[in-house]
């Protein structure tokens, strides 16, 4: 069996909701419909404040009778703490859930987990919980599982440990990693991409933040969206401001190697569009076929 890369997400832990309004609790939440949600289909989603500012993104999934949120690990206290202020007298316990987080990126690791090429499918595999990315399929497959079970689980597929697989592949499509690329507080779900990343339901009714980012929506107000680049040069620091001569373009987010992702004013994006620049490199924008859609 040749071997498919996997990487370890060190930056990537969960919480366990659970409790018979655990479901409910979510939906008036999040920005994703929770009633899609079930065994076989993951959803990715955030929590906004109530100004359509991003506080938090998370993958949600079906975990028998509770519901799992897969956030960032730096930030899983934060978050447990959010939802504690928001639960009030709701029936649902929230609680840190100890399983980790694989990676197994690109079409090769859907095919070597028999999951299909459909964001958010989700199986079981004994003991493990296995999802295309509910993002985006061609991003790859999310597996959840116990510690102890990581070293059977992953020679039993055929899987090669490396690092840097996910990043480098997730940074080439594109896709936003929380807060690395979204800044708390301040970024909109828009500007990050997540109605075009299936994150954001707009037909479910009310979450929190739902009116500011409806109107700016449907009033055509989104000046900025995370894009991914070709760096050309040294990979600048995040915050690091992009610009196009003198004036300013955006800004960096997250990167590695020649890859990074910024957020850049829709009026540069144009492919006749100015040099834009980032300290001594060259920024050249890369949007994907699923931002174009």
């Amino acid at each position: 069996m040749t071997g498919v890369s996997y990487s370890r997400l060190e930056s990537r832990a969960l919480l366990r909701l659970s409790g018979p309004e655990a479901r409910g609790f979510l939906q008036g939440l999040v920005t994703n419909d929770l009633d899609r949600l079930g065994p076989d289909r993951s959803l990715h989603a955030a929590l906004l404040s109530p100004q359509g500012k991003f506080l938090f993104e998370f993958v949600l999934y079906e975990d028998s009778e509770a519901v799992l949120l897969e956030g960032e690990a730096g930030r899983r206290d934060e978050l447990l703490r959010r939802l504690m202020l928001y639960r009030l007298r709701a029936k649902v316990q929230i609680e840190p859930d100890p399983r980790v987080v694989l990676g197994v990126p690109g079409r090769q690791g859907l095919e070597r987990l028999a999951l299909p090429a459909e964001a958010g499918a989700c199986r079981r595999d004994g003991e493990a919980l296995l999802s295309t990315d509910p993002r985006l399929a061609e991003l790859g497959a999310r597996v959840i599982l116990a510690e102890h079970d990581v070293a059977e689980f992953v020679a039993a597929k055929g899987l090669e440990a490396d690092a840097d697989a996910w990043e480098l592949h997730r940074l080439a499509l594109g896709v936003p990693d929380g807060s690395r690329d979204l800044v708390v507080d301040r970024s909109t779900a828009l500007e990050g991409n997540m109605e075009a990343l299936l994150g954001v339901a707009f037909d479910k009714g009310c979450f929190v933040g739902q009116e500011v980012t409806a109107r700016t929506k449907h009033r055509g107000l989104l000046k900025r969206r995370l894009v991914p680049v070709r760096v050309e040069g040294p990979l600048p620091a995040p915050g690091t401001q992009v610009t196009a001569g003198e004036r300013d373009a955006g800004e960096v987010r997250s990167g590695h190697g020649d890859r990074a992702i910024c957020l850049l004013r829709l009026d540069f994006l144009a492919v006749d569009g100015p040099t834009l620049k980032a300290g001594d490199s060259i920024i050249v924008p890369q949007p994907p076929a699923w931002m174009e859609a």
